[in-house]
């Protein structure tokens, strides 16, 4: 996944194809899908959702940029849209653009390819964000390439924002898009 190439091996030659992709998954938090919810969740929750989600390995989780909870919408909520600041596809996709842009423009190349020294000379932490990733990352189990990643996300904030600088709460967005260590039986508490 993270080579960008996909090589395979046979008894007498080897052949190398580009795989740059992008990994787009979703699952539901246990098998029946209702887990917090009072009225639906079946009787074995949340050891069901334990064993659901441990089947997933956790290098392959370590491998997935960001992760994101997403609640289920109430139906009252769900026509009740007026009260709701809403940005459109067009301004989001601007300031997409604008942001690799300015990643092109900077290294020759998106923040995700960013990697070794080129890390170290595009995602500048001072010492107060080093110490609050240090931190962060010991607390919640997190692998080198997990650290490498936050950093990765961090940077592309800032270019989201137009800022060459990483400030704190980049840092910390970048944070809440890992999941904390699964602990004994998978679910987040």
């Amino acid at each position: 996944m993270e080579s960008g190439k996909i090589v395979i091996s046979r008894a007498k030659r080897n052949a190398t194809y580009p795989a740059h992709f992008q990994l787009i998954a979703a699952m539901n938090p246990c098998p029946c899908g209702h887990l917090g919810n009072a009225a639906l969740s079946c009787s074995r929750a949340p050891r069901c959702a334990e064993a659901y989600q441990n089947k997933i390995s956790g290098p392959l989780l370590d491998r997935i940029d960001l992760h994101v909870d997403v609640d289920a919408v109430n139906p009252w909520e769900m026509n009740n849209t007026n009260n709701l600041p809403v940005e459109s596809s067009a301004t989001v996709r601007e300031r997409v653009v604008a942001a690799r842009n300015r990643q092109i423009a900077r290294q020759g190349y998106v923040n995700a390819l960013l990697d070794g020294a080129d890390m170290d000379k595009y995602v500048v932490l001072n010492d107060e964000l080093t110490n609050f990733l240090n931190t962060a990352a010991e607390k919640m189990g997190m692998s080198a390439r997990g650290y490498n990643r936050i950093k990765r996300i961090a940077r592309t904030i800032a270019d989201l924002r137009g800022d060459d600088n990483i400030i704190m709460s980049d840092l910390a967005e970048a944070l809440s898009y890992r999941p904390i260590n699964r602990g004994k039986y998978g679910v987040k508490h």
